[in-house]
């Protein structure tokens, strides 16, 4: 007759239907590796978009007109300061862990999200260009005629949706991404280095271990 052991088998964990999941180190370097792309490609799209001419018109001076045109920056600063301030939330994301690097990614989505609604609601502004031709003609009153909108609002908005979709991905698959300085562990302290092996029948080893502070008599 068989024995009946009261201990029941092993489990295997792998097989539960609740077991976490190991994390896919292909895609989580995909992920890396597409933030950053989208993320330096939005923040350079926002910044070049910004500093071309988004608005033209014309000032009546005397019996004719003057051209006048207005950059993204003139027009308004927000787009190109937030697309800064993404930049520097995407290199903070892989200085950062835990908690902070949420926070972090938050900041780095709402940057981008803040450029693009900036970019479209200026699209249409003439504000600029008013100022321009008061300035030009030296009367408060004018205003500026012929007045024409070009794409590069919708440009810089494509930029901001670029650092938005890269926040994003923060957000979702930043939690597992690798952080800089991986030297170190989570308390900060640096991971012991594995001493190399000395021969002691070979000089030059006990010299380089002496070099490194190292004692080669243990």
């Amino acid at each position: 007759m068989g024995c009946v052991s009261a201990v029941p088998p092993p489990r295997n964990d792998a097989d539960a239907p609740d077991a976490p999941q190991a994390p896919d180190g292909r895609g989580g370097r995909r992920s890396v590796a597409v933030a950053l792309l989208l993320g330096a490609l939005g923040a350079s799209v926002v910044l070049l978009a910004s500093g071309r001419v988004w608005a033209r018109g014309t000032a009546a001076v005397g019996g004719g007109s003057l051209p006048l045109t207005a950059d993204g920056r003139a027009v308004t600063g927000l787009p190109a300061a937030l697309a800064i301030v993404g930049l520097a939330a995407l290199v903070a994301v892989f200085a950062v862990r835990g908690r902070s690097r949420l926070l972090v990614s938050g900041l780095l989505a709402l940057s981008g999200l803040g450029a693009a609604l900036a970019a479209v609601l200026a699209a249409d502004d003439r504000q600029a260009l008013d100022a321009q031709a008061a300035r030009t003609t030296a009367d408060t009153a004018a205003q500026v005629g012929a007045l024409t909108h070009t794409a590069w609002p919708y440009v810089t908005a494509v930029g901001g949706v670029l650092i938005l979709v890269a926040g994003l991905l923060a957000l979702r698959f930043g939690s597992g991404w690798p952080a800089m300085g991986g030297r170190y562990e989570r308390d900060g302290s640096p991971r012991p280095r594995k001493a190399a092996a000395v021969d002691p029948d070979r000089p030059e080893d006990l010299w380089k271990a002496l070099d490194r502070g190292e004692d080669p008599t243990r």
